[in-house]
């Protein structure tokens, strides 16, 4: 197996960063269309998109038997939503969907809903509730409509043996993006992105 160029571990170093910013946008457009969902106190990026890239063997060839790091590689966005209820959930479900079909419209920047997993908390102690299903209905006859609990709060889906860490919202990995009571906290994309100048802007 050729062992990578230079120009080519380059170029995925690109890919991997113009990915992460490409899903800051995609938080942003999902987090501006919840903000006008009332039951919505507070929305904030987690996961790899909120944080600066690491380096690491990536699970695909011919980096891994090469034994090359790149850029962490972003699969999908991470959103962290508090509600006061949960029985409007379709109503998150669509607007998750409006405002990803628009961002494709406006700037041809892809990502799928399913691609933004939306992870619902309660109060403040963060009670984990579940995540926002993506399919249009509830149940959907899907195996993933077995797991227990599982669409009791309609759209609320449960992931057999998950469990959501508090680590998850430490403040030096999460981005919050909105608040009920100051609107619009910051936007993820006007976040410098680590690794590159070029940055990608709303522009």
């Amino acid at each position: 197996m050729r062992r990578p160029t230079h120009r080519e571990i380059a170029a995925q170093d690109r890919h991997m960063l113009d990915r992460q910013a490409q899903f800051r946008l995609a938080a942003d457009a999902v987090t501006a269309a919840l903000a006008g969902v009332p039951e919505v106190e507070a929305v904030a990026l987690i996961g790899s998109v909120a944080r600066p890239l690491w380096r690491e063997v990536p699970r695909f060839q011919p980096f891994r038997y090469w034994d090359i790091p790149i850029w962490h590689e972003c699969k999908d966005v991470d959103l962290a939503v508090w509600l006061d209820r949960l029985d409007r959930l379709q109503t998150l479900n669509r607007a998750r969907s409006l405002a990803l079909h628009q961002l494709f419209k406006e700037k041809q920047i892809g990502v799928a809903h399913h691609q933004v997993e939306i992870f619902i908390l309660q109060g403040e102690v963060n009670a984990y509730c579940g995540r926002l299903c993506s399919f249009s209905q509830c149940p959907k006859g899907k195996r993933e409509c077995l797991v227990p609990g599982c669409g009791r709060d309609p759209f609320l889906q449960q992931h057999a043996g998950f469990r959501f860490w508090p680590d998850a919202l430490a403040p030096d990995r999460i981005m919050p993006l909105y608040d009920r009571r100051r609107g619009i906290l910051r936007r993820a994309a006007e976040t410098p992105v680590e690794g590159r100048e070029d940055q990608i802007t709303t522009a």
